[in-house]
């Protein structure tokens, strides 16, 4: 089956509204011309409005960074994933930030991912090992526990579900996995999604590698025949940095 490459901006959070603007508005005008790439940007949830309508026209996708599983009620401060339908169309679920800072659990991400399913928007799961895990030889062990436990409760795998392999220990470290070893992971999860959803459903489901991803390092992961894409942290904050990603997993 051919992949279409999908490559995600998460931009934490970083920017300004107008530095928002400012950078939707050179990556629009950096990848005009773009194409065989999907492209999603994730902004903090103030200016995700901003960002939509910078963007309205061109190919470029937008996604929210979290959402509450709850579509409505008393939940001072939280974002429904209903609230962000016509504004986003992918939702970043289960980021090693949210479990590993937040304290998110698993049973939190698998309510987390109904949630976007059922308000008909496409979530992006990241899972990933932290480096005790790693070095206990444990990674495997934690990524299905994250894969499984994580769609708790969904039949079906949700249309166009995309996969972030992300090790923590390599997130904003400047050391990337291998991309032997990213090719590894990612097989393995496409196994563990074929266990739970059948080899049609593995076979459809994109896998980005996520971990000091670069313009000079993401053609060697996304080379690999697992990996399609990648989920850009730190780089998706220079416009031509992340545009010379975005053409490279062309």
């Amino acid at each position: 089956m051919q992949r279409i490459p999908v490559v995600g901006g998460n931009w934490k959070m970083h920017l300004t509204r107008q530095e928002a603007r400012q950078l939707t508005a050179a990556i629009r005008a950096a990848l005009v011309d773009l194409v065989g790439v999907e492209v999603i940007l994730f902004p903090p949830s103030p200016w995700l409005a901003d960002v939509h309508d910078a963007l309205e026209g061109s190919t470029i996708q937008v996604g929210a960074q979290n959402v509450y599983w709850e579509p409505q009620g008393a939940f001072t401060g939280e974002v429904a994933a209903p609230m962000l339908r016509g504004t986003v169309d992918h939702v970043l679920v289960g980021h090693s930030e949210r479990r590993i800072v937040f304290g998110e659990s698993v049973w939190e991400t698998a309510d987390k991912m109904r949630a976007v399913c059922d308000a008909g928007l496409t979530p992006l799961l990241a899972v990933g090992e932290p480096m005790a895990d790693l070095r206990a030889g444990r990674t495997n062990d934690t990524l299905r526990r994250q894969l499984v436990e994580g769609t708790r409760g969904i039949a079906a795998m949700p249309p166009g579900l995309i996969v972030a392999y992300e090790p923590v220990w390599a997130i904003g470290t400047g050391e990337p996995a291998t991309p032997a070893a990213a090719q590894e992971r990612c097989a393995f999860i496409r196994s563990v999604i074929a266990d739970r959803y059948g080899d049609e459903a593995a076979e459809a489901v994109r896998i980005q590698y996520g971990g000091s991803v670069n313009a000079q390092n993401v053609a060697s992961f996304i080379d690999q025949p697992d990996i399609d894409g990648a989920l850009v942290g730190g780089a998706s904050l220079d416009a031509e940095a992340f545009a010379a990603i975005c053409r490279a997993a062309r």
